[in-house]
């Protein structure tokens, strides 16, 4: 490999936007790899921005880093993602993205409801939670969409 395929971490780092701390966390992790030169600098091939770009795609959806190491780890020998290896993965999160998308329109469409009576108390609120029922559903956000209630998965 030559030189000139290599990065340093400040080269990564502006060209990638990701900060110093973020790539030391993902090399941690196996996201991404690095060489050491003589005197411990890291180095990053180039192709590493392509895996960082595939990890940002991922994360700004919603998926967990353990579900992109799992994706990244299923390419043969950290092989770079190309656009059918994205189009392949992405068809697995396609479903979840449904689901979570329905359940943001449900929340928006019912953002109105509780406050339409002026009264904004859940406590007390005849229409949306007579006799203070959903206290017996529960801590937290109760009246939130089941697909948005879920743990988040674990992972930066």
């Amino acid at each position: 490999m030559e030189s000139s395929d290599l990065l340093t971490i400040g080269e990564i780092v502006e060209r990638s936007g990701f900060p110093h701390s973020a790539l030391r966390y993902y090399e941690r992790e196996g996201l991404i790899t690095a060489s050491r030169t003589s005197g411990g600098q890291r180095r990053y091939r180039r192709s590493t921005l392509r895996r960082l770009a595939f990890v940002r795609a991922a994360r700004s959806i919603g998926i967990g880093l353990d579900e992109v190491r799992s994706a990244l780890d299923s390419l043969p020998a950290e092989r770079t993602p190309n656009k059918a290896d994205w189009s392949r993965l992405s068809k697995a999160w396609r479903s979840r993205l449904d689901e979570q998308i329905e359940a943001l329109v449900a929340l928006r469409d019912g953002l109105d409801g509780c406050i339409g009576c002026g009264c904004l108390s859940m406590t007390s609120c005849r229409l949306l939670n007579p006799g203070d029922v959903a206290a017996a559903q529960g801590e937290g956000a109760r009246r939130l969409p089941s697909a948005l209630r879920k743990p988040p998965v674990h992972g930066r």
